[in-house]
């Protein structure tokens, strides 16, 4: 745990994503980043001297493999209370609008349930599970598709719903985080969704190894990059 706690740690401080009163809603989707990240806010929990609440929040999309009573599980171990809210996600992606890129809109929908859990809630802040390899394949995506030189900070808030997300993981790379999975030997649920690994993101992804065998200094030019040069990255949270 400590491998994870560290860096997290660390972005927590840099970007001050937690403060005394906060109540944050963790986004569960039963993938190793999530579940990974629950359990480190439970454990930073136990002695962060910011005292903040926990609870989870899972999205089910539709999907038949979507798995409620695992995610539940999660949750029951580490004595969080989750809440699940249904959607028509699935079907409005690709039942009815029949998508060719359905990521966009599939996330826009999500993002709209969890926001309205939040709020009835009671929670402050959302924290999602985005790790160090997701803010390099976001930047990547953005450059190669879009022009633009861009990723998401770590912290932004959303004025509409008066609640922040945060990004804890953002210094974690997946390995370590994968690892931490196996040495716990932790469950993750299976993907459900027939976009998985058949995006963009997975070529951004296959670039990036390929690219650190190539250069060994690649991967943290890059992150550097992101840091000194998109203005998000370069504020420091005091207030």
């Amino acid at each position: 745990m400590q491998k994870i706690l560290g860096p997290m740690r660390k972005a927590i401080h840099e970007y001050s994503m937690i403060k005394s009163g906060d109540k944050i809603g963790v986004c569960l989707s039963g993938g190793k980043d999530s579940i990974t990240l629950l359990n480190a806010l439970k454990a930073l929990q136990r002695f962060y001297p910011e005292k903040f609440e926990i609870i989870a929040i899972s999205i089910n999309p539709g999907f038949d493999h979507f798995d409620t009573n695992f995610l539940q599980d999660v949750c029951n171990k580490v004595g969080i209370p989750l809440f699940i809210e249904n959607t028509r996600a699935k079907e409005i992606v690709f039942d009815i609008r029949k998508e060719k890129n359905p990521c966009s809109l599939c996330a826009n929908l999500r993002r709209g349930a969890i926001n309205s859990i939040a709020i009835r809630e009671g929670c402050n802040k959302i924290a999602l599970g985005h790790n160090q390899d997701d803010v390099l394949e976001t930047f990547l995506l953005n450059l190669f598709y879009t022009g633009s030189i861009n990723t998401f900070a770590p912290v932004s808030y959303m004025d509409r719903s008066k609640i922040t997300l945060i990004r804890p993981l953002i210094y974690i790379p997946e390995k370590d985080i994968r690892s931490f999975i196996k040495r716990n030997n932790i469950n993750v649920m299976p993907k459900v969704c027939p976009m998985d690994g058949n995006s963009k993101r997975e070529e951004m992804k296959d670039f990036i190894f390929n690219q650190s065998k190539n250069i060994r200094s690649f991967r943290a030019n890059l992150f550097g990059a992101i840091k000194r040069n998109i203005p998000e990255w370069q504020k420091k949270i005091t207030d």
